[in-house]
């Protein structure tokens, strides 16, 4: 159970395990493997991972994170900030991406093989799309200068007046992106509900 202790190799064995899973489902199910819609299976499984790693990751910063940080004085906040969120925003940034591209994709090949609930997922789609832009042209470049400033304050560099503004317009991004998540959400699972 060593692959426990490391994170990427608990990823790789749980993929291995999902694989190992649906064989078994379809010999029980007696689904050929042809008869399975693969392209569509494995377009949604890709949205929901990365969906959930980067809406987790926005409720994480939202809920639990900003209120740590506010907590933590100067020289403590130079110490957690440049080790904790490079990685956190890259999973971040990264989810919300390609959250979205698969779910673009996801929604043409559903609706190019007849799918019903279009209006109800491009509504969830559309806020997902405002998150994503939220994400790339207003948080990240804002964190990006907030952790370079947090970097060089650890070195002696004094931070930069602006640093307050940086950390203000990027937390009001995040909240709005957690609160346009939650329509989002709904939209997304309602397709198929509302029709």
């Amino acid at each position: 159970m060593k692959f426990l202790e490391n994170p990427m190799q608990t990823m790789g064995v749980g993929f291995a395990l999902a694989a190992v899973l649906i064989v078994g489902y379809l010999g029980m199910a007696g689904i050929a493997i042809g008869e399975a819609d693969w392209a569509g299976l494995l377009l949604r499984w890709v949205h929901f991972l990365a969906g959930i790693t980067w809406i987790g990751l926005l409720y994480f910063f939202n809920l639990i994170n900003a209120g740590f940080l506010k907590s933590l004085d100067g020289p403590t906040k130079n110490i957690v900030i440049p080790k904790l969120m490079p990685a956190a925003l890259n999973w971040f940034r990264h989810g919300a991406t390609v959250t979205v591209f698969a779910g673009i994709a996801l929604y043409f090949y559903m609706y190019s093989k007849g799918g019903t609930g279009a209006i109800a997922l491009g509504i969830g789609g559309l806020l997902g799309l405002i998150m994503m832009i939220n994400v790339h042209a207003i948080i990240w470049p804002n964190q990006q200068k907030i952790i370079a400033a947090v970097t060089a304050a650890a070195q002696g560099t004094p931070a930069p007046a602006e640093m307050a503004q940086w950390g203000r317009t990027a937390l009001l991004a995040s909240r709005v992106n957690f609160m346009l998540s939650i329509p989002m959400l709904l939209f997304m699972g309602a397709g198929s509900h509302l029709k």
